[in-house]
């Protein structure tokens, strides 16, 4: 749910900084006072389109940030860890800066994401319901979906169960359609992987030769100099004029001839009769390295030629001897393949043909599941149309393709069902698409019946609702209260009102004014105590002058607000 809310140069709010609580809060208010910037900003904390005319005259940016408790919505945890946002306390903090430039910055927690991020995560945890927005009502794309989402676990186990299905299908699909190119394309494609792997294996590349050809290369072209360093070094350790070896031995000899008078003398003893044994060892190495090296110009040039012939395979197949030889296996499997083209189509056409079944079997398994899940949230959605004197609306889901034989041309990764709600709103009349005949009002409160019975489930930790209540009075103005309430046991609600019934059903209230400050305006936000909300509630019922009669309504109101809400709570 949301927690904190911080607001700077935001439109006509300088600075405001308000806390929320769980449960249902209302925001009322003379018209302009900033009620719907409020949710305006949550929008933008949500992943909303963005712009500088947000920013407040005279300012450079706008800063909007919002601290909010995510509880146990799986969801929301998943999207974060996928993006590697570290969570703490299961709070998450978004910031969201809006400069004159168009430049937008956005963090979640401190990490830097772009809109897109923003908005995929802000859906988890905020749902914004305007006036004019039924989106998914107004989109039969989306009712499957809906549908969907009032099912139970079964349901969601076989639509995960054809989702395989179906992806395993696509990808053979995808196989097999690719094998079933031209014939000349083929023969195009056979003539250059045949050119290739005999290319390849002339080659007759060794593991680790190009790194040993080097070294060789190397040895030969440093010839000269390594005989010049080896021959100075022999003579230095075993000439036949002032040999090391020969003065160290000496030395060797002179230390042995005292070291039994001082131990001292003895350690240095060992140190040079060890030295001249090493010395003496090394120049046999020396002399026989002299002995092994010869210079071949002509296995220089087989070197050459060698490495080039690398270097071309490199240059047409791969960065390394490795990648070259990871890249024969592979055209290698392949024209095998279209060596044996008939073999490989019948066994696609066979893995097809299992999986189109499989997946014709699990699709009509999972319509039949939906069409039971269909019918009871038929009866959910006319029983919430009921309470909200919709009584004579007649609600269904329609299946289209419920009577036809489901093929695979219209099976989508989703299911077999193309499913659509259709209403008749009075009595008598035919049913028909709800998208295309359904009033404002109607929309209302069918979104209104559907965020009731979804609202359990959905996880959204926090649902706005804009001035919903439009345009509707009486006992219906107290059905769309209760019905908030009851969305508001489940999840944290936040809703601008002009109708008393919904404003005395509040948890909490907050009552928005226009200041002037500086010559400027500015909003102020005042938490409304008891005695102050039946005030407001009053306002809203008389308009400017309040009563001592419309006092006493607005308390009978608030009175019995709290029965219903007690009442619905039990």
């Amino acid at each position: 749910m949301l927690q904190e809310l911080t607001i700077k140069n935001f439109a006509i709010i300088h600075d405001l900084n308000l806390s929320f609580e769980s449960g249902m809060t209302v925001l009322t208010g003379e018209t302009g006072a900033g009620k719907s910037i409020i949710i305006d900003a949550v929008g933008l904390l949500a992943g909303g389109r963005g712009s500088n005319e947000f920013i407040r005259h005279g300012e450079s940016k706008c800063v909007l940030e919002g601290l909010f408790s995510i509880e146990d919505n799986q969801l929301t945890y998943e999207l974060l860890n996928s993006y590697d946002i570290e969570m703490e306390d299961g709070t998450l903090i978004i910031q969201r800066d809006i400069h004159r430039n168009g430049k937008n910055v956005c963090r979640i927690n401190g990490r830097l994401v772009n809109i897109a991020t923003l908005r995929l995560i802000g859906e988890t945890i905020i749902d914004i319901h305007g006036q004019n927005e039924h989106q998914e009502l107004m989109n039969p794309e989306r009712h499957l979906a809906m549908l969907d989402q009032f099912g139970d676990k079964e349901l969601h186990r076989l639509k995960a169960a054809y989702g395989t299905t179906y992806a395993a299908y696509k990808e053979v699909k995808k196989a097999y359609d690719k094998w079933q190119n031209s014939e000349q394309e083929l023969a195009q494609r056979l003539d250059m992987l045949q050119f290739q792997v005999n290319d390849i294996e002339m080659a007759e590349l060794g593991d680790h030769e190009e790194e040993e050809l080097l070294e060789e290369k190397n040895l030969l072209m440093n010839y000269q100099k390594i005989t010049a360093a080896l021959s100075g070094s022999y003579d230095a350790l075993q000439g036949e004029e002032n040999s090391g070896i020969d003065l160290i031995g000496q030395a060797m000899s002179e230390m042995s001839s005292i070291e039994d008078i001082d131990g001292t003398y003895k350690l240095l003893s060992e140190t040079i009769a060890n030295s001249y044994f090493q010395l003496q060892e090394a120049a046999s190495d020396i002399l026989r390295e002299m002995d092994q090296m010869a210079y071949d110009e002509n296995r220089l040039n087989d070197i050459e030629k060698r490495l080039e012939l690398i270097h071309q395979m490199k240059r047409k197949y791969g960065d390394s001897i490795a990648e070259i030889k990871s890249y024969y296996e592979k055209i290698a499997v392949e024209l095998l393949q279209i060596q044996n083209r008939e073999d490989h189509i019948n066994h696609l056409i066979k893995e097809l043909n299992t999986l189109s079944e499989k997946v014709i079997q699990q699709g009509k398994t999972l319509t039949k599941k939906r069409q039971s899940v269909a019918k009871q949230l038929e009866a959910a959605i006319h029983e919430q149309l009921k309470e909200l004197f919709m009584e004579k609306v007649v609600f269904e889901v329609q299946f289209f393709n419920g009577k036809a034989e489901p093929t695979l041309e219209t099976a989508r990764e989703i299911g077999l069902d193309h499913v659509e709600f259709y209403i008749a709103t009075n009595l008598g009349e035919p049913l028909k698409s709800l998208a295309k005949v359904a009033s404002g009002g109607e929309l209302s409160r069918m979104m209104l019946a559907l965020k009731t019975i979804f609202s359990k489930s959905q996880g959204i930790t926090s649902i706005i609702f804009d001035e919903v209540d439009t345009g509707v009075s009486g006992r219906v103005a107290q059905a769309i209260a209760n019905k908030i309430y009851m969305v508001a046991i489940h999840s944290q609600v936040l809703c601008i009102t002009h109708l008393p019934q919904v404003a005395a059903m509040a948890d909490h209230h907050l009552f928005i004014s226009k200041t002037i400050v500086a010559e400027r305006t500015e909003t102020h936000v005042e938490a409304l105590a008891e005695p102050q909300k039946v005030e407001e509630v009053a306002r809203m019922l008389a308009g400017t002058e309040i009563t001592k009669l419309t006092l006493e309504h607005a308390k009978e109101l608030r009175e019995l607000a709290k029965n219903q809400k007690t009442k619905q709570l039990n």
